[in-house]
């Protein structure tokens, strides 16, 4: 039998793209009527729901799935954003998350495992309250829970750390080899050992670290990711390019004559900041040849566009990242069906989870808690 699960929040379903063809998604439910057209190109809409997730009523919520993913929005919770916090319009739909869990509950259709995902800023919100409120809820909904940071870097070329709050429900059993009795790395930093500490201790009790193998070696390369000719976006002229040059620091305009220097092309990534200097704002193309992209961002502005910059000795390109780029920068295969408008694309990604992330949590740590309780429930039907 199938795994299944919920996807809330889903875009364009790359939780479920990550979690794979084992999984059997019940539910996917987004209020964004362009993500909407996106997930249905590519999964169908026999089980999509596309509403404010406080419009969905429990009898539209089928089965008692083994897994409910929650990727809710950041943009409250982030450090750029307005710092509204749970409270905010947008990351306060976490609260209806909870919701939806309850009403499952109350029905005897509660999931075996919760999982979250969000920004790093989840953990020092309003001086770490709202990650209280988060492990707050889940115990209140009979789980224990812990949390991890994934960067995705570990498995595409993209810095994109993200917190992973993963809830196993209480009457279940951890698996062998997926708890430890103290912080384990990468998976449990500075910034997350700090947020456990600044929980009560009645909430502490409930808190499991959980482990996972330290990924393989990355095998793909930013080079890798790069059209040549893309379909999305057009290379710049000389004078952009120039023009691009101009707003980069020395500091930076160094790393391109070291790439001119290297011998083999090179390529970068730029992200437009305005910097102060000598108390006047003024913007800059800061540039980064360590074979990494910057951390895609949902395009509200041009500056939060990504470029890219492709040197080979004097020869010196430069463009918008494209569309199919983003999308191979998340992990998603090139059969996966993008929209046909740059913004909705860069949108869409932006704002997705990285899908070998997905799959490592999946493979050593939900399908492996899965098994234990499948075991058991064979056990007790054979013995009957």
């Amino acid at each position: 039998m199938p795994r299944t699960f919920y996807e809330f929040f889903a875009g364009g379903g790359m939780a479920r793209a990550g979690l794979g063809e084992s999984w059997k998604c019940l539910l996917a439910n987004d209020f964004d009527r362009k993500k909407g057209e996106t997930y249905r190109r590519n999964w169908g809409d026999d089980h999509l729901i596309v509403d404010d997730i406080r419009n969905i009523a429990p009898e539209e919520m089928p089965g008692q799935p083994d897994l409910v993913w929650g990727s809710f929005p950041c943009q409250d919770l982030s450090l750029a954003g307005g710092g509204a916090g749970l409270r905010g319009d947008r990351s306060g739909t976490f609260w209806p998350f909870i919701h939806h869990i309850q009403a499952l509950r109350r029905e005897n259709r509660a999931p075996k495992i919760i999982a979250l995902e969000n920004v790093l800023g989840t953990l020092t919100s309003h001086g770490g309250k709202d990650f209280t409120a988060i492990c707050g809820a889940l115990q209140e909904l009979g789980y224990r829970y812990g949390a991890f940071v994934a960067d995705a870097s570990h498995f595409v070329p993209q810095s994109r750390p993200r917190l992973f709050v993963i809830a196993l429900r209480g009457d279940l059993e951890t698996a062998t080899l997926t708890t430890s009795d103290e912080p384990v790395a990468p998976w449990h930093t500075k910034g997350l050992k700090n947020a456990h500490k600044r929980l009560p201790e009645g909430l502490q009790r409930d808190w499991i670290w959980w482990r996972m193998p330290k990924p393989a070696a990355r095998r793909i390369n930013l080079s890798d990711v790069i059209e040549e000719n893309p379909a999305s976006t057009r290379w710049h002229t000389k004078a952009e390019t120039t023009a691009l040059l101009s707003m980069m620091s020395e500091v930076n305009l160094a790393k391109v004559e070291t790439a001119k220097a290297a011998g083999v092309q090179m390529v970068g990534t730029i992200y437009k900041r305005t910097r102060r200097e000598h108390g006047i704002k003024v913007q800059r193309a800061e540039v980064r040849f360590d074979n990494i992209a910057g951390c895609l961002r949902t395009p509200a502005g041009g500056s939060s566009r990504q470029l890219i910059m492709v040197i080979e000795g004097e020869n010196i390109r430069s463009r918008l990242i494209s569309s199919r780029e983003t999308a191979r920068l998340m992990g998603l295969p090139d059969s996966y069906k993008l929209p046909g408008r740059y913004n909705e694309a860069y949108h869409l990604t932006g704002d997705g989870v990285a899908v070998p992330v997905v799959r490592h949590i999946s493979k050593h740590l939900f399908e492996k808690l899965l098994s234990v309780r499948e075991s058991v429930e064979s056990g007790a039907n054979s013995e009957r």
